[in-house]
């Protein structure tokens, strides 16, 4: 007795629990917590300046795409207005009529001015009134003009070309430069130069080539940078009391800007900083960080502008005020710091209450202990019985040793129920395994299919649009050249032949993505009548080898489908079959009455002698794509067939052996 109590003596706590209880209870909500605040605000802020940068950048996106679309349209209306009946008229016409006729447009289109030349650069007719003797031709757009492609690009004219080009061009471009803070030294007082979006398309003209050249000067252009400062700060597209701007640089100078000095001023002619420069237009990376605009820091995003030469000679801008998102963030920072000393300063008190509702009642039982050890057998905890966890253990302690007896015996005789259930679920999964296997392939092939008609239906439908251009272009040019097309007639039906054949198989590729767009009306057909339209379809194959049809055609039922669908399916498979049988051999031809799951239907069956497929060919058989034939097969035909099948509710199905011939099987259901 006296060893035991020593034992318990040695092991009795040397740290009062009291101090452990509360550390768990505090150290969550006082050290933890504040860490992952920490650490969560962090993070939080950095998120926040990366969306903010993420959002400018997209703002630029939308304004390159426009520039980009501006340039693009441009060069559309040169093209069109070139290749015009109305253009081709007038250019017979007298100068003055054509002087008119190239005025007019130049309004309509928008265009600042407008110009043509001859084979040799002359100037023709221009608008407005242009001076012939000092305009410069030798622009790259005009070269490639030249040479035959239409072109467009944003070139830098001075003040002597704008002036040759309209008076009023040198005028509009003219800025003064206005001194801005942290910008690059120079001695500069005004920027004469203009931006000029530029474009040129080759025209005829008469029995010779010429050149239609047309452009926008930028410069001042406000109605050009209001709609780029629309379309990317749309109405309640930023919070309140934050503003979005947009600004065109010719090298450091705005040049049109909705960015304003003061009110009702635009800061035309302010510069943008050394620093920006030097990355953008020195180095010729694009700007995402904040930068301060002419009086006020913004989120702000530019990338540089190239002329036709390849020079970096401006740079596109856009940009919203920084400050209403650095005070939303703090204040946003403020209520969250705010929020967690409320909380702590409402919760600390509860968890102070809740830890003591636990030390205390161990400490009267560490107490009771000690007594009884010094020989007080009659010391008790005077815990009342209490609904939780140490309640439980100070009244059913020695109740619970009782139980767990009876506990293990009733789990002894629970592991060997359990034994046997397993063996039973054993043999259940085993089969319900091989069901799951059967399922996958099928749903492995489904998620094939699927993914590889995504695939076609997006390339054969991007393929569409160059072939449709490809004609429309080379009828325009067989009408260009007119009766001398006649030399290269061969090379343009070889065009014409190649064209086509890149249609049939786009239209193959949609038809096997897409099925249900090619759904036509469906009839009731009797199978025999459909082999008989068949088979002079394949008579041509069917001539270069001894090959013997047999037809056996036992059914008169009839089947709810397209025509041409279920001929095609049927060709597929004769061709197949023919091309199997190199050597000749038996073409068989059969139909019959067959129900399948209580439903009435018929069976077409496709059989030839020829060589036969392999497992592992059988096994890939309706794969897309996939074909034997070294040449002339697409892989298509057995995958478009059993789509078409599976859309009128059939099956189809097939058997081979190596030597000894292949046989299709198609089911369809009987038309009601």
């Amino acid at each position: 007795m006296s060893e035991e109590r020593t034992l318990v003596a040695n092991l009795s706590p040397t740290r009062s629990v009291r101090y452990r209880i509360l550390a768990i209870a505090l150290l969550p909500t006082l050290v933890i917590l504040p860490l992952l605040l920490g650490v969560t605000m962090t993070r939080w802020n950095t998120k926040f300046d990366t969306l903010l940068i993420s959002k400018v950048n997209g703002d630029l996106t939308i304004a390159h795409q426009y520039l980009a679309r501006i340039l693009e349209n441009t060069g559309e209306h040169i093209v069109a207005l070139g290749s015009s009946a109305q253009f081709r008229d007038n250019t017979t016409a007298d100068a003055k009529q054509l002087a008119h006729f190239l005025d007019t447009s130049r309004h309509r289109l928008g265009l600042d001015f407008l110009f043509i030349l001859d084979a040799k650069g002359q100037i023709i007719a221009a608008a407005p009134g242009a001076k012939p003797e000092g305009l410069r031709v030798d622009w790259p757009v005009v070269a490639k003009a030249q040479a035959g492609a239409p072109a467009s690009a944003i070139d830098i004219f001075s003040q002597g070309e704008l002036a040759n080009l309209a008076p009023d061009l040198s005028e509009r471009a003219k800025i003064d430069l206005v001194p801005t803070a942290n910008a690059t030294p120079t001695d500069r007082t005004t920027e004469t130069q203009g931006m000029v979006v530029q474009a040129a398309s080759p025209v005829r003209l008469g029995d010779g080539n010429g050149v239609l050249v047309g452009g926008i000067l930028l410069n001042q252009n406000l109605v050009f940078i209001d709609t780029i400062n629309d379309l990317v700060y749309r109405e309640a597209s930023l919070p309140e009391g934050s503003q979005g701007t947009a600004t065109l640089f010719l090298d450091d100078v705005r040049i049109s800007t909705n960015v304003r000095l003061f009110e009702g001023r635009r800061a035309l002619g302010t510069r943008v900083s050394r620093v920006v420069r030097d990355t953008v237009l020195g180095e010729g990376r694009t700007w995402l960080d904040s930068a301060f605009v002419v009086n006020d820091w913004y989120v702000s995003a530019y990338e540089p502008i190239v002329d036709s030469y390849g020079k970096r000679v401006g740079m596109l801008y856009v940009g919203f005020l920084e400050a209403p998102f650095t005070r939303t963030k703090y204040v946003t920072l403020g209520t969250i710091i705010a929020a967690f000393l409320i909380v702590t300063t409402l919760t600390v008190p509860i968890f102070l209450r809740w830890a003591r509702g636990i030390f205390k009642p161990l400490e009267r039982m560490t107490d009771t202990i000690g007594e009884v050890e010094s020989g007080d057998l009659g010391a008790r905890t005077g815990i009342k019985l209490v609904k939780d966890e140490i309640g439980l253990v100070a009244v059913h302690l020695d109740d619970l040793l009782d139980r767990l007896q009876a506990r293990d015996r009733e789990l002894r005789d629970w592991n060997e129920e359990l034994n046997r259930r397993v063996d039973a679920r054993t043999s259940e999964l085993q089969l319900a395994n091989r069901q799951l296997e059967a399922t996958t392939k099928q749903l492995i092939m489904s998620e094939k299919l699927a993914a590889i008609g995504e695939i076609t239906a997006g390339v054969a439908h991007e393929i569409n649009n160059p072939i449709a251009v490809m004609q429309g272009n080379l009828e325009v040019a067989r009408n260009l050249i007119g009766p001398a097309a006649d030399v290269a007639k061969t090379e343009f039906r070889l065009l014409d032949e190649q064209i086509h054949r890149i249609s049939q198989i786009v239209t193959k590729l949609l038809q096997f993505a897409k099925p249900e767009e090619y759904a036509g009306y469906v009839e009731r057909h009797v199978p025999a009548d459909v082999f008989a339209d068949c088979l002079p379809l394949v008579q041509h194959l069917l001539n270069k080898a001894a090959i013997i049809i047999e037809r056996d055609h036992q059914t008169h039922r009839r089947v709810l489908m397209n025509r041409t669908e279920l001929q095609q399916v049927l060709v597929n498979l004769i061709v197949n079959a023919i091309h199997a049988m190199p050597e000749g051999g038996t073409l068989g031809l059969r139909d019959r009455d067959e129900d399948r799951a209580g439903n009435r239907g018929l069976v077409i069956e496709v059989s030839d002698t020829g060589i036969g497929m392999s497992p592992e060919t059988l096994a890939k058989a309706f794969d897309p794509f996939f074909t034997t034939k070294r040449r002339g097969g697409t892989g298509l035909g057995l995958a478009i067939s059993q789509t078409l099948i599976t859309r009128q509710g059939g099956t189809i199905g097939v058997e081979s052996f190596p030597g000894r011939g292949t046989t299709f099987t198609i089911w369809l259901p009987e038309a009601a």
